[in-house]
């Protein structure tokens, strides 16, 4: 579990947390959607997190947060491939890997072609299967696998639900769903070091299911692949940190204190806006744990 191989013969060492920086292409994001400008200004931004400690960037074409509706694969294409083809245009980052925020296989293809290394696919390979499986037959993609509960359109915040989401067990099915599409995944001869799986906080998970998720790591451990935490900024972050309605650049403090619990927990992969704070905080934690807190089970 100490390594993430993705494609272009790229690896993420996971012996320490390794942090992959968000870039939204889009005008509707949570956090900053419609504050980037020009490929040029995205670019340096994408600089500064390499030169924070990003090991990877993950760029997105279209808005996961609850309510957005779904974007077609060509305006995906579109706001996305120019900019990874001007970063791997850069002699500068070419140790950076890119990763492509999508759930639809014609984009994951064409982000690969134009340079991308990886592919996170929040629906768990439920909106686009069949498309998505072929694409990584086809390469050596790395390949993030995260669970939710329903499509963006059809979910809420986290701390706008009347009543919790009917799990009778959150940590246990999201393993299950895991676990099936993981198998899947291997039997088409996806190799396992390939991927990573990302519980989905956030995503049809009330306040206190996104926390059981974060102390309950260690059951995911049994799947074999590392855990990604994708808690930046979220809604839950600020109702437990601030115990009110916030906005989501009022997080800050809040996404950094549960992150640092989800690496003591086991998580390994941080998905976040804030490079420079996050592995500051990352790295003070990670210097009190153990050598090798996780075994190894060598899948």
């Amino acid at each position: 579990m100490h390594e993430w191989r993705l494609a272009n013969s790229r690896t993420i060492a996971l012996d320490a947390p390794a942090l992959m920086a968000i870039v939204n292409c889009t005008p509707d994001s949570f956090y900053d959607g419609g504050t980037h400008g020009s490929v040029d200004e995205m670019v340096h931004g994408v600089l500064l997190s390499h030169q924070s400690g990003a090991k990877i960037v993950d760029v997105g074409g279209e808005s996961t947060r609850p309510g957005a509706g779904p974007v077609n694969a060509a305006e995906q294409i579109r706001r996305t491939i120019p900019l990874i083809r001007a970063l791997r245009a850069r002699r500068d980052l070419d140790s950076l890997a890119i990763s492509i925020d999508t759930t639809r296989g014609e984009v994951a293809r064409a982000a690969l072609e134009a340079g991308a290394d990886a592919i996170n696919d929040v629906s768990g390979l439920q909106d686009d299967r069949e498309r998505m499986m072929r694409v990584l037959e086809d390469s050596q993609a790395g390949y993030v696998l995260m669970h939710r509960l329903a499509p963006p359109a059809a979910d809420r915040f986290s701390d706008q639900y009347q009543s919790p989401p009917g799990y009778s067990d959150v940590v246990v099915q999201v393993a299950e769903f895991l676990q099936t599409n993981l198998s899947l995944l291997k039997s088409s001869g996806i190799e396992p070091r390939r991927i990573v799986l990302d519980p989905g906080l956030g995503f049809g998970k009330s306040v206190d299911q996104n926390l059981d998720l974060i102390r309950r790591t260690t059951e995911f451990f049994r799947l074999g692949r590392p855990v990604l935490s994708g808690l930046s900024r979220k809604s839950f972050v600020g109702r437990i940190s601030l115990g009110r309605d916030s906005l989501p650049a009022e997080r800050l403090e809040g996404t950094l204190a549960l992150s640092v619990l989800h690496l003591i927990y086991g998580a390994r992969v941080f998905r976040v806006h804030d490079v420079a704070a996050c592995l500051g905080a990352l790295r003070a934690a990670w210097a009190f744990l153990p050598p090798n807190p996780i075994p190894d089970p060598g899948i």
